[in-house]
């Protein structure tokens, strides 16, 4: 796995036997700094083939539409699907940002609960979960190596602080259960367990 940091949020490449996924990308407007950034890391565009986000905030699936667009393939959870455009408005609001809608329609749709087996087709191990504690469609993906990632999921570290949310604490036990080794958040440094 690779991180890349090329605005303000980590996304990751996970290269896999039947092609590399994508986890998040940064805001719309970043894709010359993505393009140095895989460039930097030894990644060819042409190895990424599949694109996941973790919930589509602006700031995880800014550059979505335009990787789709060059031929990447996005997987949408269908708990992501009523979210998809909610950052649309957003983009639209600076025309500077050149900022490319999803195409819905040439995307992959799966539940969760086949998580396992879309990875598979990719040759990479793991399981995807939802965790609706940051935003109703916000998913996390365990990868059998131990490896969590868990976008804006607030970090484990700070559950204690939080023990009136009840829905942060299930996602926390949802993926603890599963023994992670280390968890990778979006905007904060890598954690092992």
């Amino acid at each position: 796995m690779i991180k890349l940091r090329y605005g303000n949020t980590n996304t990751f490449y996970i290269p896999g036997a039947g092609g590399g996924l994508l986890v998040d990308t940064d805001w719309a407007g970043t894709l010359p700094q993505f393009f140095k950034a895989i460039k930097a890391a030894g990644i060819e565009m042409k190895a990424i083939t599949t694109l996941l986000i973790t919930h589509y905030h602006p700031d995880h699936m800014g550059l979505a539409g335009e990787l789709q667009q060059r031929g990447v393939k996005l997987m949408i959870a269908e708990v992501q699907r009523p979210h998809v455009h909610a950052s649309d408005g957003i983009f639209a609001r600076d025309k500077r940002l050149s900022y490319r809608a999803v195409d819905e329609n040439a995307a992959t749709g799966f539940s969760c609960a086949e998580g396992r087996e879309i990875l598979k087709s990719i040759g990479i191990d793991g399981e995807i979960l939802h965790t609706p504690s940051h935003s109703e469609d916000s998913i996390s993906l365990l990868l059998d190596d131990g490896s969590c990632l868990v976008g804006d999921l607030e970090p484990l570290a700070y559950l204690a602080g939080y023990e009136e949310n009840p829905a942060l604490k299930s996602d926390w036990e949802q993926i603890m259960v599963r023994h992670p080794k280390r968890i990778l958040y979006a905007h904060a440094n890598e954690q092992r367990l």
